[in-house]
């Protein structure tokens, strides 16, 4: 019997041609990600906290005859479907556009909301629904009111 010594190359040796490529690429989409979403991900969570934000709106929308006719009786919305929005905060934190989810007893669509801070009322500037549907927008406020 023979004692023949085998050598066996290192991990990083024999997997540095794959590995080196994926690790750089998880850095830079890690980067890129985090520089995207970090604002967003604030927003998102501001939007979850301001409840009367939304609430307004959708008590506004329960008011609009087309919205009752397309989506029916719309439902409370849910604290997932912020997370699932879009939101963004600008001047200080006190301009806002969002986008969310919403379900009515007939349908669901997207509610967009553009609304200005003043002092701790938010002035809406703009509440549409869209719904694909068939494919509808209707438009629940143009101009600023001011809901207390």
């Amino acid at each position: 019997m023979d004692n023949e010594l085998i050598v066996k190359k290192n991990w990083w040796s024999r997997n540095w041609k794959w590995s080196l490529p994926t690790l750089l690429f998880l850095l830079l989409f890690g980067f890129f990600l985090s520089s995207t979403i970090d604002g967003n991900i604030t927003d998102i969570a501001q939007a979850y906290s301001d409840d009367s934000l939304y609430e307004k709106a959708i008590e506004k929308a329960k008011t609009n005859e087309r919205v009752l006719e397309v989506l029916g009786a719309i439902e409370p919305i849910d604290k997932l479907a912020i997370f699932e929005g879009n939101a963004i905060y600008s001047n200080n934190n006190n301009s806002v556009a969002l986008s969310i989810r919403i379900k009515g007893s007939k349908g669901k669509g997207k509610m967009d909301i553009s609304a200005e801070k003043n002092g701790t009322v938010w002035e809406y500037k703009t509440i549409n629904i869209r719904i694909k549907e068939p494919k509808e927008e209707i438009q629940i406020l143009k101009d600023t009111i001011e809901v207390k």
